[in-house]
């Protein structure tokens, strides 16, 4: 398989998608819930995602789609080549704010991550990742994460870890904001993930992300050393939703070992 091919196409088509949603902000946006009230969706999510689809099938139709909109395949492996996208990662970030939010897109042939994307669509600013071969800021490479101490971290963390809830153990969450340099909540998964790959943030936790939210960027992370896991430390699965950390691997573990502790009835992770 010609991977150069497969990523200059997948450059080209991200950027015309980036195009696209930029042109929408003149156009109406129709809104409406998913699962909750705080769930949205957009008729630009579902047709940037189209667009994906599209492209990708007129590429080679054997190449499996998963999408967050549910435009592409019925995924039940990861087995052959298979895409993994979210059309816009931080929707509610599109509709309020008009920006701080990402395209992600991920590839993969039989669970291997090989190529991986994501876009800042309004900052045009593309982190990109060929396996082997690195991870890019536009045509800037990307250098291995330096080695550091929990003390230094700046996290990106939002305030439900530090309220009371079933899932995790809030006060060991409030002894790590208490321990850490600093907080940051951006409202996109793919978009704390591209600062941590860039070491602009030192780690991100999420109690429930889907594999559209985390595709892309764990093929970028894998190039520039960051750790990839659950919460509870084991690898991260891509046909399923689950709890999900990425941080520098000089503290990966510790957030691991000293700061999460789940409370295994009401966790998530399947």
């Amino acid at each position: 398989m010609n991977l150069q091919k497969i990523h200059d196409f997948a450059i080209k088509t991200i950027l015309d998608a980036g195009e696209q949603i930029r042109d929408s902000f003149s156009k109406e946006l129709i809104i409406e819930t998913k699962a909750s009230a705080n769930d949205l969706v957009t008729n630009i999510d579902r047709n940037i995602e189209q667009f994906f689809v599209d492209k990708i099938k007129n590429l080679d139709p054997s190449h499996k789609i998963l999408g967050e909109e549910g435009m592409g395949d019925k995924i039940r492996s990861l087995d052959g080549p298979l895409w993994i996208i979210d059309p816009i990662d931080g929707t509610m970030n599109f509709i309020k704010q008009g920006r701080n939010f990402m395209i992600s897109i991920g590839f993969f042939i039989d669970g291997a991550g090989k190529l991986g994307y994501l876009y800042d669509v309004m900052r045009d600013e593309l982190i990109y990742a060929i396996r082997g071969e690195g991870a890019f800021l536009g045509k800037q490479p990307l250098g291995k994460l330096q080695p550091m101490t929990i003390e230094e971290a700046i996290i990106g963390i939002n305030s439900s870890w530090v309220i009371p809830n079933g899932k995790i153990n809030h006060e060991k969450i409030t002894k790590l904001i208490k321990t850490v340099r600093g907080t940051r909540s951006y409202g996109s998964a793919a978009m704390e993930i591209a600062l941590v790959v860039t070491g602009k943030l030192d780690a991100y936790l999420s109690m429930r992300l889907a594999p559209w939210d985390i595709g892309g960027g764990t093929v970028i992370a894998q190039e520039v050393g960051a750790a990839v896991s659950n919460l509870k430390g084991e690898p991260v699965n891509l046909l399923t939703q689950d709890t999900f950390l990425i941080a520098n691997p000089s503290i990966h573990q510790v957030l691991l070992d000293q700061y999460i502790e789940l409370k295994e009835e009401k966790q998530h992770s399947k």
